[in-house]
């Protein structure tokens, strides 16, 4: 559910939902009574439930309160005076609850410490697995590389919680997790690049003022199509309504969906999704043992694979039909050498192989199927004659365990949900809006989703804000070497490049399954936040 469907993107638009309304055989009175009381539906109000807990982190004791409850959004130019709207729609407008939970260092003397907004991406995704997997000040115990056995799950304090550093704030996009949409035209409304990232603005200034955190630092860490959201939501934050961040958080990043690996077969012409993904296939074949000659370092391997991606590689795609017979050859057995796939394989392929290829093709004498999310992990093949993977087993070795965590958690003790169901994923990807009005466009673009220019926008805007790219080596959903090609390509001066940075991770997209990699990703963003908080002007 969390994949990416991004070659079908700028085909699909929202929906409307169809409202049917029926009224049984009544009095012309009690017909019009019904008409007026239908016309006013019960909406969404804000909710707040006020919890305290601790955490130990690096062997300090953290108290904190914590808030679950719900902040009630609208799409954008809605009117937030009743006696505005028009006296012949006798709809709701379209609007949206959205869940969260913050949690606050206790007895902090009035100090404004920084404050992180986390969100998972999808789209269509809770944000459940940051929350419990990360940073949140529980988190769940998951086998590092295989399936994790069913329940019960061990649910342990989190010695990696950015609570050291930063208050959290963990959201749920609308639709998603506890969040929920209503109105006349709701999926039109909020779901969508555009749509998506005007909710969370919303959401954000209205958090901000409830709290009383305008005058805090502000970050925001999004995670796959998080990062999408990040690169719209920075810039309608500082351009719209003049809330300007000190650091954006990246982990796993697509901000350009053409240079997806997922079915770049239909997008004939454009090579780079090939070329971007190459280093991150000779990461997974080097971890399964199924490269020739393999290295025992992982580094200078990739070094190699990523010059050779970007010179000979890319002149022999860009080459197309004209490539001479004895240099297809070479190429395809220098594929072979860094990918471990046979070389007739990559001959068929006419030497682009897409990312579902890769999964089901690498490991396939074993009838094996490698993850997606992970390459680390495998599974078995469901259909032997398939010919790309049906199935993620990183997802389906993990999932179960968050979600009951959280199920069990968010009940127990931040006290929320009882008699709701949660949704870690809802499935709208068929018809999420990816067409988006880039800064400085006149509508919205028929073409693939892109939005390196509102990132570029929003740093050029802000010259302060700095970024931090987090990838991982086995992520074969955002590879992590398409997330360098973007920021590299950012039309920005070329002194803003110093305001971004990167780290990696020998791990895949939820870098922080990998406990190794997650107490790395805890160092590096709290350093981060450390040195951006711009705690001299305090």
């Amino acid at each position: 559910m969390r994949k990416l469907i991004l070659w079908i993107a700028i085909l699909v638009m929202a929906v409307p939902a169809l409202q049917v309304k029926t009224v049984d055989a009544q009095t012309k009175e009690e017909v019009t009574v019904s008409k007026t009381e239908s016309a006013k539906p019960e909406q969404f109000k804000p909710e707040q439930q006020a919890s305290k807990g601790s955490v130990t982190v690096k062997g300090t004791l953290i108290n904190y309160d914590a808030f679950a409850g719900t902040l009630v959004v609208h799409p954008k130019d809605w009117d937030d005076v009743p006696q505005n709207r028009d006296k012949d729609d006798k709809s709701q407008p379209a609007e949206a609850s959205m869940f969260y939970v913050a949690y606050f260092k206790s007895d902090n003397k009035g100090a404004q410490r920084p404050v992180t907004f986390l969100f998972n991406g999808g789209p269509g995704s809770s944000t459940v697995w940051l929350h419990m997997g990360a940073f949140g000040p529980k988190r769940v115990v998951t086998l590092d590389d295989s399936h994790t056995p069913a329940a019960p799950y061990p649910i342990i304090n989190n010695d990696y919680s950015l609570l050291d550093v930063s208050d959290l704030v963990f959201v749920d996009a609308p639709g998603t997790g506890f969040s929920r949409i209503s109105g006349k035209d709701r999926e039109k409304a909020f779901y969508g690049v555009d749509q998506d990232a005007q909710a969370f603005a919303d959401f954000i200034t209205q958090f901000l003022g409830k709290y009383g955190r305008w005058n805090a630092p502000k970050y925001m860490f999004g995670e796959s199509y998080g990062t999408t959201r990040s690169a719209v939501l920075s810039r309608v934050l500082e351009t719209e309504r003049d809330v300007d961040f000190n650091g954006i958080i990246l982990l796993s990043q697509i901000l350009n969906f053409n240079f997806s690996a997922d079915g770049p077969e239909f997008n004939p012409g454009v090579e780079l999704p090939y070329q971007l993904a190459l280093p991150t296939y000779a990461a997974s074949a080097w971890y399964h043992h199924k490269l020739p000659d393999a290295p025992k370092e992982l580094a200078p391997l990739l070094a190699e694979v990523e010059h050779f991606a970007m010179t000979d590689y890319a002149q022999a795609l860009e080459a197309g039909s004209a490539l001479p017979a004895e240099q297809r050859k070479a190429i395809a057995a220098k594929l072979h050498q860094y990918t471990g796939l046979p070389v007739e394989y990559i001959q068929k392929a006419e030497l682009r192989i897409s990312g579902g290829e890769f999964s089901k093709t690498l490991q396939d004498e074993g009838n094996m199927t490698t993850g997606r999310l992970d390459t680390r992990f495998s599974g078995p093949t469901l259909d032997p004659l398939s010919k790309e993977a049906e199935y993620d087993p990183q997802s389906a070795a993990i999932s179960s365990a968050y979600v009951s965590a959280f199920n069990d958690y968010v009940r127990k003790d931040l006290k929320f949900g009882e008699n709701r169901l949660f949704k870690p994923e809802i499935e709208i990807w068929r018809t999420w809006n990816f067409l988006h009005q880039a800064p400085g466009a006149p509508l919205p673009l028929p073409m693939a989703t892109n939005v390196m220019p509102d990132l570029a926008m929003a740093m050029k805007y802000n010259p302060d804000l700095k970024i931090m790219l987090n990838a991982g080596y086995f992520d074969l959903a955002t590879p992590f070497y398409e997330g360098v090609y973007e920021m590299q390509h950012l039309a920005i001066p070329a002194k803003l490049q110093n305001n971004i940075e990167y780290q990696f991770y020998e791990s895949g997209h939820m870098v922080y399954a990998h406990e190794a990699s997650l107490k790395v990703l805890h160092d590096s963003v709290a350093a981060f936040i450390l040195k951006t908080e711009n705690a001299k002007t305090k």
